[in-house]
């Protein structure tokens, strides 16, 4: 599984993993910073899901993951305590077995010595044929395997790594002239809005249309009505919008 071929990126998965996010003994940082570094390199993100340290769902995550073919970035569960389970759930995901990656031990034996024995050395076990992905922060690996890339749940270390993954592993797609535009219905409840918006999904499958019922006041409905994509089929998909409501017989104002 050498990092020979790469791949084209326009959207990932991302999964944080750990006991102590889901039971707020630690605080997720990976979801923050992953819209504002994704976003910046125009890709998109498909999927976020947080879970347990539990080895039963993570493979069964890990599996549907490699069976949609998503590019994935996986946070924590790669250490050497019991409840890092991230490699074996990998590993069994891909049918695969897990053994020691022969660089990652040198690695390892390199930063720690003699003290990479006998707990330490367990962060060697991967996947069979998995590749390793470079800290620079301490020098333990992070690994990939297909396009499933698996890192530290300590963001200092993650999102260097993160941006090595990219550098080498991937290339981006042309830079779009991605816009986002809004209106804001009045008086229309969300139900009234959906052939509309149907219609014009139908119509412009490249952009994205979306809807968010708020109250203006705490007593009145308005609707929040989103577009998102790319010039110049932004521009239809906004026009099709303003006439369909107006043809409703609502008001709108830009959002």
């Amino acid at each position: 599984m050498g990092a020979t071929q790469k791949y084209l990126l326009k959207q990932i998965g991302l999964l944080v993993i750990g006991d102590e996010i889901l039971l707020g003994r630690r605080k997720d940082k990976h979801v923050s910073r992953a819209r504002e570094y994704f976003g910046r390199i125009n890709v998109d993100i498909g999927w976020i899901a947080i879970l347990g340290d539990d080895l039963d769902l993570l493979e069964r995550y890990f599996r549907l993951v490699r069976e949609r073919g998503d590019d994935c970035f996986s946070f924590g569960g790669i250490g050497a305590t019991p409840d890092d389970r991230t490699r074996q759930a990998v590993a069994r995901a891909h049918d695969l077995p897990v053994t020691r990656h022969p660089e990652a031990v040198a690695l390892l034996e390199k930063q720690f010595g003699e003290a990479t024995y006998p707990n330490r050395i367990l962060m060697a076990e991967l996947p069979e044929g998995a590749g390793l992905i470079p800290n620079s922060h301490n020098n333990i690996p992070g690994f990939y395997c297909g396009r499933i890339h698996c890192l530290p749940g300590f963001p200092e270390m993650a999102w260097p790594m993160v941006e090595w993954v990219i550098k080498h592993r991937y290339r981006l797609a042309p830079e779009l002239a991605e816009k986002f535009i809004s209106y804001i219905v009045n008086g229309a409840k969300e139900s009234e809005l959906v052939p509309l918006l149907s219609s014009c999904q139908s119509r412009f499958p490249s952009l994205k249309f979306s809807s968010l019922p708020r109250f203006s006041d705490g007593t009145s409905w308005q609707i929040e009505l989103g577009i998102r994509g790319s010039s110049p089929h932004i521009d239809g998909g906004a026009e099709a919008i303003v006439e369909g409501v107006r043809a409703l017989g609502f008001t709108l104002e830009t959002g």
